[in-house]
């Protein structure tokens, strides 16, 4: 979640958080002249995204990967509702089937991913989250082009599987790789709701959504110790850090950068993520899984700038 976080036209990523913006539906913003400030503010909220992640497995020992998944996505469910106050009436069934399945499709992706982190180094397991949005950038694009960086995205997966990938941890990798389909259904979907609602009004009601779902896998894992107000406090950091904070500079820079720019930038996510999980949770990792980080992130660059010059 890492978002963390895909970004669909009109309704940016609160997550992954996981949340790099995909180029399918980024490149459809008309390009303006990037600014210095712009790229700061792309790496600004990169870096709060995936630093919000690697506070997140701080919490995991007292209240459980579900438990925090739970407090991130209720406090911002809580959040964006208090801000955008969406309407609830006058919207057709398919309307609110997108927006349902929208907030399962964001619930389901960070529920995999904090499983995911919790099993492998952070930024193993936002490279393998990744390719979820690689691949639909890759379909999308439908040039030979991009059948290359696809070919040097799994050139990655190798080498951070060199080994076995029970060095990472099987189930963990199985994890990142649920959290990246499902941050390519989040896409698809996100952008359809953009589609059908105003402002943020589908991201909220999505967002709500996803706090259904997980409020009650988070209250069975958890129980009791998700209202100590500790756990509580580290819950509502990170959901401002992995959440509100990237969003907001998003829309700012979004304002500044043409939107292939934008997506480049965000593609740095594994590699910001690597850095994070070494400097909070004390994750290293060999220069060999380095290198496999390193060639995710270029092929993720190469394919949203193949799939600018499509449209």
């Amino acid at each position: 979640m890492t978002s963390t976080t895909s970004t669909p036209p009109t309704t940016p990523p609160t997550t992954p958080p996981t949340t790099t913006p995909s180029a399918p539906s980024l490149l459809r913003h008309p390009a303006g002249r990037g600014t210095l400030g712009g790229v700061g503010l792309v790496l600004a909220g990169t870096l709060s995204v995936q630093f919000g992640s690697a506070f997140a497995a701080l919490l995991f020992p007292r209240a459980g990967a579900l438990g925090t998944v739970a407090l991130r996505v209720g406090f911002a469910a809580v959040l964006l509702l208090a801000v955008a106050r969406p309407r609830l009436r006058g919207y057709s069934r398919g309307d609110r089937a997108v927006a349902v399945g929208f907030g399962l499709a964001l619930g389901a992706m960070n529920l995999l991913f904090y499983q995911a982190v919790d099993r492998i180094p952070l930024g193993a397991a936002v490279a393998f989250e990744v390719l979820g949005p690689l691949l639909l950038s890759v379909v999308v694009s439908r040039r030979a082009a991009s059948l290359l960086w696809a070919a040097l995205a799994l050139a990655g997966v190798f080498l951070l599987g060199r080994g076995g990938f029970d060095g990472l941890g099987a189930a963990g990798v199985a994890f990142a790789l649920g959290a990246g389909a499902m941050w390519a259904a989040y896409i698809v979907l996100g952008a359809r709701a953009g589609a059908r609602f105003p402002r943020l009004d589908g991201l909220a009601i999505a967002m709500a959504v996803a706090a259904l779902v997980s409020l009650p896998l988070g209250i069975g894992s958890a129980g009791a110790a998700l209202l100590e107000p500790g756990v509580l406090a580290l819950g509502l950091a990170i959901a401002v850090m992995s959440s509100v904070v990237p969003y907001a500079l998003e829309l700012l820079a979004l304002r500044r950068l043409p939107a292939a720019t934008f997506a480049v930038l965000a593609s740095l996510s594994p590699a910001v993520a690597a850095a994070a999980g070494y400097l909070v949770l004390d994750q290293g990792l060999s220069p060999v899984q380095c290198a496999a980080i390193a060639l995710v992130v270029v092929a993720s660059a190469g394919a949203v700038r193949t799939g600018g010059r499509d449209r």
